[in-house]
């Protein structure tokens, strides 16, 4: 009789299983676990493509399809008995298997877990960028809501974090929003990398046996827009590609580096010196100490998030830069900063969504910030512009009578018309119409400017894109 191998899945050459430590040291199931359903139906479709090519019986197809059913909606119920010493999620499910349906001995005819693992994968990918897009959705909808909400509010816009031009807060909004879009974007093309079979690839060099490839690629959803099976071209590569691991990861920490810029907007604007809006208290905490305190946590926590969204880009990266062909079990790390990515992106997606859902404006501030007519030098410089002025000139010509209102401690247009025709005699009677906020703000009519007329396109573009 021959004797029992030292661990049922590929012990057969070994003497002697692995002690407990490294048991310990090498199982992924604590974390690969939650490919259980991706598993699942990926073993569903071989062994319908097993079945096709003849390698098992239509009774033995059925038995193993129902069998892994019935596991999928123990692991569902929360009482799937998880094993360390089957090292994985595919060799949990299928010892579980083949416990209940003996034919599930043939299943794993044709592929290895190489070929299984990166197949999973890629249907997690494609799942999860889908999730975390429709989170990003959410949180533009929010985000275009408050734009909605204040469409007449004025704020300065700031560059080097100094005052700039006036802009519309909603102009300001909706730059955030071209940025979600990318991310959304961005992750809809880390899809489409993703949608591509590896399943068939084998260890390394595929199979001698009749299996058809195109065939599983098709039941999994590996399809192109005319409904086209699409599977990898390579069998090393195949096993061994982890560039959509390195892309997924490199949305979300970009997606994360959003994040970081919205939320730095929204802590300047909240604090006392800016005072334009106010964060719900339901994303904020106080001071232990400090009882007038109200911190701006969700926003502070966004930021530090996108710090962790980049190491696990960077963790990737150190992974496979060293890596011969094909398949190494450093591999085994590629998993946990993706799904911590995942994880940690579609919560921060929510945490924006509910912190701009609360928001509120203070528009007093906002208007008495951005009254300040130093906002509108460069349309004054763009008024002697109008008046035959070179622009480097009429440039000069502002700063100097900027520098007169500082001396003179006036604000810019309540100068004497005589004193700034000293600077410049193209200045006339009329220049301080110049500081008309409304008039200033309707002669930007290009597109992308944030100009009424403009500011009411994009609204009505941004409906159209998040309806």
């Amino acid at each position: 009789m021959p004797k029992k191998p030292a661990q049922a899945t590929w012990g057969g050459r070994f003497a002697a299983g692995p002690t407990a430590l490294m048991q310990r040291f090498s199982e992924s199931v604590s974390f690969d676990r939650r490919l259980a359903p991706f598993d699942i139906v990926g073993s569903q479709a071989h062994a319908a493509m097993l079945a096709r090519v003849g390698l098992l019986t239509a009774r033995e197809h059925a038995a193993i399809h129902a069998g892994l059913d019935a596991i999928g909606a123990q692991i569902d119920a929360g009482k799937f008995p998880w094993e360390l010493s089957l090292e994985d999620v595919h060799m949990n499910i299928e010892s579980a298997l083949t416990r209940r349906v003996p034919a599930a001995a043939k299943l794993h005819t044709a592929r290895s877990r190489n070929d299984q693992v990166a197949t999973d994968m890629r249907l997690w990918f494609k799942h999860a960028c889908a999730v975390l897009a429709d989170k990003i959705r959410h949180a533009q909808r929010a985000l275009l809501a408050t734009a909605e909400a204040h469409r007449e509010v004025l704020i300065p816009g700031y560059t080097h974090l100094q005052r700039a031009q006036p802009v519309f807060l909603a102009h300001h909004v909706f730059a955030w929003l071209e940025m979600l879009d990318r991310d959304r974007r961005r992750l809809a093309e880390v899809a489409a990398h993703a949608n591509a079979c590896p399943l068939g690839s084998g260890a390394i060099a595929g199979t001698t046996l009749p299996i058809d490839r195109e065939f599983t690629a098709r039941l999994l959803g590996f399809v192109d827009a005319n409904g086209r099976p699409q599977v990898t071209q390579n069998s090393m590569d195949a096993v061994a590609d982890r560039d959509v691991f390195i892309e997924f990861a490199a949305a979300c920490a970009l997606f994360g580096a959003h994040l970081s810029r919205i939320a730095e907007d929204l802590i300047l604007w909240s604090s006392a010196e800016f005072g334009f809006v106010e964060l719900p208290d339901a994303f904020c905490t106080g001071s232990s100490l400090m009882p007038q305190k109200k911190n701006p946590d969700s926003c502070e926590l966004l930021r530090g998030k996108s710090a962790r969204l980049q190491g696990n880009l960077q963790t990737l990266l150190t992974l496979v830069k060293g890596l011969p062909l094909t398949y190494n079990r450093d591999l085994q790390e590629d998993k946990p900063p993706v799904f911590d990515s995942f994880d940690q992106a579609t919560l921060c997606a929510d945490v924006l969504a509910g912190t701009v859902t609360g928001l509120k404006v203070n528009t007093g501030r906002c208007a008495a910030a951005v009254a300040d007519p130093a906002l509108l030098a460069t349309d004054l410089a763009d008024y002697l512009v109008t008046r035959a002025v070179a622009f480097r000139d009429a440039h000069h010509a502002v700063g100097a009578v900027v520098k007169l209102a500082e001396k003179a401690g006036l604000p810019l247009n309540q100068l004497p018309l005589a004193e700034v025709k000293k600077v410049h005699p193209a200045f006339g009677a009329d220049w301080t119409q110049v500081f008309n906020l409304k008039r200033a703000l309707a002669r930007r009519t290009g597109t992308g400017m944030p100009g009424p007329k403009q500011v009411a396109r994009q609204f009505a573009r941004w409906k159209k894109l998040l309806r």
